[in-house]
């Protein structure tokens, strides 16, 4: 329980990180300058960005935008009205790793993307919801699928949540699309993301020549939120939770 007690202490400030973000989000703004902004935040709060350098990524934050899926790079261009920018990092503090990815409206988003938005921030809830000791992965990703679906979006497979801690990604993957009663069981003490990724067309993903950034096949937006999870006996605790009172 330490380790998780030190995780919710990486998940706390990582929730203030992406508020702060949150005020920042609006047209004529850069990737970029959140990302410079991230690390002296961090920097500043006794903490360092864990993807910086994992597997050569170069940067705290992923940032992707509109058809981006994920792994977006920070850049210089400025964020335009009607942008969906989702801003993804993990944080190390003191050892203990949080994960979480946020999307968020770059001014006024069209109402088709507000409906994204608000269905893949719901299909996270409702896989949070799945995550109870002796459930199976599997009822995770079916929660999520069955909704989006539902709700006429498709639910990108190739990136999954994951394990988390002591490193970044640790087993088991858990993918946001599944059948109910089907994969590993979840136990008690267990740390995952779970982070769904829903497009507006097809679900299939292109690489960029960077080699990170995937983004939809056909232009279609995508959006993402994610939450790290701590499998406890009575239930869930959302170690990112955003809704959650800040020492």
């Amino acid at each position: 329980m330490r380790e998780i007690e030190q995780m919710h202490e990486a998940g706390k400030l990582l929730v203030k990180t992406h508020k702060e973000i949150a005020k920042m989000i609006k047209p004529g703004i850069t990737t970029m300058e959140i990302e410079q902004f991230v690390e002296q935040f961090l920097d500043e709060h006794g903490a360092t960005a864990e993807q910086k350098g994992f597997q050569g990524y170069p940067y705290a934050t992923c940032a992707s935008i509109n058809d981006e899926i994920c792994h977006g790079f920070p850049r210089n261009e400025k964020l335009v009205d009607g942008d969906i920018v989702t801003i993804d990092m993990v944080v190390n503090l003191k050892g203990g790793l949080a994960d979480s990815a946020w999307s968020y409206a770059v001014g006024n988003v069209d109402e088709a993307g507000k409906k994204l938005m608000e269905v893949t921030k719901k299909s996270l809830y409702l896989g949070i919801e799945q995550a109870q000791v002796g459930n199976r992965i599997g009822d995770i990703g079916h929660a999520i699928q069955t909704y989006a679906e539902d709700e006429g979006f498709s639910v990108v497979r190739e990136f999954t949540g994951h394990g988390i801690g002591p490193t970044i990604h640790e087993p088991p993957h858990i993918p946001h699309f599944g059948e109910p009663g089907k994969g590993p069981r979840l136990r008690e003490g267990m740390v995952i993301t779970i982070e769904p990724m829903l497009n507006e067309g097809d679900w299939r993903s292109q690489m960029d020549d960077n080699n990170w950034t995937a983004r939809t096949i056909d232009k279609g937006r995508s959006a993402q939120y994610e939450h790290t999870i701590a499998i406890l006996k009575d239930g869930p605790l959302i170690l990112t939770d955003q809704d959650q009172p800040l020492d």
